[in-house]
């Protein structure tokens, strides 16, 4: 099955309650399996910079990339799946071109900003990340996080120093330890997951997962998985019912069939008509 058939997308971003503009960007691309989620911090508008800095450069340089390949071949530079290469080495591209901005540009020093992207091909989801946006899984009625904050928060959770139920009233929430666009380098995290028919994968930034409960999350999309537009409108209210104290974003990605990659004389002949 092609993966514009495999794949069904919502995607929906909202200010919230308090905030008066939205820092969060959003990008889907399904003719080449992507989405990418970046939730932008720094003042005067600065935090938006950086998210859509991130967003596009990652959305228009895979995409680009796989326009002549297959994100199955193999990197020259590293030997990974290229699909894999990709999403680290345009990470990384955001990340110098958010930096160097932050350092030409007096009114946006300090920029940065978290980004969670998916890719998916061949079956599988690679999944990039830096920051506190997450990716989540609703598989069957198991909603799994597949990501893991780079903050704090998490932090002092795998140290032992702070119970799952007392983190989620810290006021410790919005600290991350890694960001795209504050240092000259950043090493995103990069996870390979396969990914079946009737997975439905969620990516949010903070002001989703700080207000709404797991639970919630997964009954509603539990409940709602015929109808991703509904329940990504649903997620979104019931995070604006709950205070909604930051930018809301919410991407749904349901796979609705197979979408292995094309291989021996087939994979060639694809990628000549391509040409």
């Amino acid at each position: 099955m092609k993966i514009e058939d495999a794949l069904e997308i919502v995607s929906q971003t909202n200010p919230g309650m308090v905030r008066s503009h939205n820092e969060d960007s959003i990008a889907q691309e399904l003719a080449c399996g992507l989405v990418v989620l970046a939730d932008g911090m720094g003042g005067y508008n600065a935090g938006e910079v950086a998210s859509g800095i991130a967003v596009s450069v990652v959305a228009t340089e895979v995409c680009q990339h796989l326009q002549d390949a297959s994100p199955t071949d193999r990197d020259e530079a590293s030997g990974e799946e290229l699909g894999v290469a990709l999403l680290r080495d345009n990470i990384q591209r955001a990340n110098a071109s958010i930096f160097h901005a932050a350092q030409s540009q007096p009114q946006y020093a300090g920029m940065g900003t978290t980004i969670v992207a998916g890719l998916f091909y061949d079956n599988r989801v690679v999944v990039g990340h830096v920051g506190d946006s997450r990716m989540y899984r609703l598989r069957g009625e198991t909603l799994e996080t597949i990501t893991r904050d780079h903050s704090l928060l998490q932090e002092q959770i795998d140290g032992g120093m702070i119970s799952v139920e007392d983190a989620r009233v810290s006021k410790n929430k919005n600290l991350v330890t890694r960001a795209v666009g504050i240092d000259a380098e950043v090493v995103p995290e990069i996870h390979v997951h396969d990914a079946l028919a009737g997975d439905i994968y969620l990516l949010c930034s903070d002001g989703l997962n700080d207000m709404v409960e797991d639970e919630d999350i997964q009954s509603t999309l539990y409940a709602m998985q015929g109808n991703l537009p509904l329940a990504a409108e649903q997620l979104i209210q019931m995070a604006n019912d709950n205070g909604g104290r930051d930018n809301i974003s919410v991407m749904l990605v349901k796979v609705n069939g197979e979408f292995a990659a094309p291989r021996g004389w087939l994979a060639k002949l694809l990628n000549w008509l391509k040409k």
